[in-house]
């Protein structure tokens, strides 16, 4: 079974006089490329009425309501209180926005852009929604006020984002999300290409901002909807994944910054990443290690990991019959797969049969955990094993990872790496880039367990 792509159009402005003569058609083009849900975003009083009515009449269309910093010089008590009341009186208002800075066009005073775009930021904490923020070459006034008025507390979006990467990572502790547009189509978005490339796409989103910055290959015309997919499409290509991972994970991330129904994964046993399909067979794990992305949140490449119960090997086959395209299959759930080692065992022995390549990712722990060497029972049913060896220091270890086995923990994920060559035949052992980490230290212990190496990106998961 093919995996569903579905997109959310974070940012699209569809009420206006440039969608009214084919509004319908549009919406048909949307829900063909996968986009099954807009976020339509207002700009000024008018525009957020007109949101607020369009998500009122379409189940998958919601509303953020804001007045943008062209029109501050214009904005009056009044102006607050009915953007307030859209947001109080209209359950598909998720957001407030778009507000924001604009110093390039400069339409309204500074001084008036400023004292609005607090204004809205109390609103919206004041409601508990999230802010969708316009920055046009007002990069450090931007970051002050949102410091400065507590938007943390509420969350948002940089839409259509222009910062640089050292920006976009302080957005990210901030807690907002940065959004992704068709501009990073464009051969001189290089400023954007970098951003994408060194952000985990868990905080990524994408948007159109249709119907303005269409997109190569309709740059010049007017943009819509569908054509999020392109940016998607291209946030895929610079960060090495499937453009159904980006659809999967920026929906994601979509749905938890506005609090949108959610589609339901609960138990997911089998999931895709790239042209791998993983097997999540246990919450459980031998180490409790610091570095672990389970202790803020059970997603992984927008799957929901968490399990209500341990799969049995019928479950997971089941599980694994269900997905299709894939060219190897992982045991690398949200827990240590080794824990299960006769599931393993029995689930892998019928996937040899059906001729496939199986790698297990685990913390090296097994043989201890069982009290026997494990790997003559991983024989002729394993091709890989990726071993989490994180240091060469067994103090270190004991800090990062926190085994149960005190000081043999380390010496036993060194055994394990040392004696699994002699049952599997590739061994790699793995180092996360904690800054703390000496990897050249981590790759000259490999070396000398007779294994290869590999580090992994300690801001990416999956």
């Amino acid at each position: 079974m093919q995996e569903i792509i579905r997109f959310i159009d974070s940012h699209a402005h569809i009420y206006g006089k440039e969608f009214s003569a084919d509004f319908d058609e549009m919406m048909q083009r949307a829900a063909a490329a996968g986009v099954e849900t807009i976020i339509a975003i207002g700009a000024d009083l008018e525009s957020s009425i007109q949101a607020a009515e369009l998500a009122q009449q379409h189940p998958n269309i919601y509303a953020a309501v804001g007045i943008h910093p062209h029109d501050a010089n214009r904005v009056t008590e009044a102006c607050y209180q009915r953007i307030s009341e859209l947001a109080r009186n209209c359950n598909k208002v998720v957001a407030i926005g778009e507000i924001g800075l604009d110093f390039y066009r400069d339409r309204s005073p500074r001084i008036d852009q400023e004292q609005v775009f607090r204004r809205f930021i109390r609103i919206a904490r004041e409601l508990k929604l999230p802010v969708i923020i316009h920055d046009r070459d007002a990069h450090d006034r931007i970051m002050a006020i949102l410091r400065e008025e507590h938007a943390s507390d509420v969350g948002g979006v940089l839409h259509c984002f222009s910062g640089d990467l050292q920006m976009a990572k302080e957005c990210i502790d901030l807690g907002f999300y940065v959004s992704i547009p068709g501009t990073v189509t464009y051969p001189n978005s290089t400023a954007l290409h970098e951003v994408v490339k060194g952000v985990r796409t868990e905080h990524l989103l994408v948007e159109t901002d249709c119907p303005y910055l269409s997109p190569v290959p309709f740059r010049g015309k007017r943009n819509e909807p569908a054509y999020v997919r392109l940016a998607a499409e291209k946030v895929a290509e610079l960060k090495g994944l499937t453009l159904a991972d980006v659809a999967r994970i920026t929906t994601v991330n979509c749905e938890k910054l506005f609090r949108l129904p959610e589609y339901d994964q609960s138990d997911t046993i089998a999931y895709k990443i790239r042209n791998s399909l993983y097997l999540n067979i246990t919450n459980r794990c031998s180490n409790s290690c610091i570095f672990c992305a389970k202790y803020d949140d059970f997603t992984v490449k927008g799957h929901k990991l968490q399990l209500r119960h341990e799969p049995s090997a019928r479950e997971v086959l089941a599980a694994i019959d269900k997905s299709s395209d894939f060219d190897e299959v992982v045991f690398c759930g949200y827990g240590e797969p080794l824990i299960r080692l006769d599931l393993v065992r029995e689930v892998a022995a019928e996937l040899k049969k059906r001729g496939q390549r199986i790698r297990i990712n685990t913390d090296g722990q097994a043989n201890l955990v069982h009290g026997r060497n494990i790997l003559p029972e991983l024989a002729g049913l394993v091709d890989t094993v990726s071993v989490s060896l994180n240091s060469a220091d067994p103090a270190q270890y004991q800090q990062l990872c926190r085994t149960p086995f005190k000081e043999e923990g380390f010496k036993g994920v060194c055994d394990f790496l040392r004696l699994a060559p002699a049952y599997i035949p590739t061994v790699i052992a793995t180092a996360v880039t904690l800054p703390e980490v000496d990897i050249e230290a981590v790759k000259r212990l490999a070396a000398e367990l007779g294994v290869s190496f590999r580090e992994r990106e300690y801001a990416e998961v999956g």
